[in-house]
C-alpha cells in the first residue's frame, strides 16, 4: 500500500507482511518472524518493559526511541499471528465514542 494517505504505521505493517517468509538471513523482520509466533511476543514485551523504564525514568527521548521499537515489534508480533494493522484499527472504530468504563464492563 503507498500514496499520500498511508501512514508511517501502515507502511511499516506493510514492509513486516512483505517479509514474512523471505530468508530469515536477509532481514530482522524475517529472522524474528522465522522464530515464531512466541519469540515475537517475548521480543514485544522485552520492548514494552523498555518504554515502561523510559517513561518511569522521565527520558523523553529515549521514550520515543522506545516507543518506537515497541510499536515495531507489536506489528511483528500481530503480523506472527496473521493479525493486520486493519484489524486492530476496526476494533479501535468500534470503540470510538463508547466510554472506557463502559467498553470494559462489555467484555465481562
Amino acid at each position: 500500500m503507498s500514496g499520500p494517505d498511508v501512514t508511517s504505521l501502515q507502511r511499516l505493517a506493510d514492509t513486516i507482511a512483505s517479509r514474512k517468509g523471505t530468508d530469515p538471513a536477509t532481514s530482522w523482520t524475517a529472522n524474528l518472524l522465522a522464530k515464531g509466533p512466541e519469540k515475537c511476543a517475548e521480543k514485544f514485551g522485552e520492548e514494552a518493559i523498555e518504554a515502561i523504564i523510559e517513561a518511569v525514568k522521565g527520558d523523553r527521548d529515549r521514550l520515543i526511541c522506545e516507543a518506537a521499537d515497541t510499536i515495531y515489534h507489536l506489528l511483528v508480533m500481530l503480523a506472527a499471528r496473521d493479525v493486520t494493522l486493519s484489524d486492530v484499527e476496526n476494533e479501535l472504530d468500534r470503540r470510538e465514542g463508547r466510554s472506557g468504563i463502559e467498553e470494559k464492563a462489555s467484555r465481562k
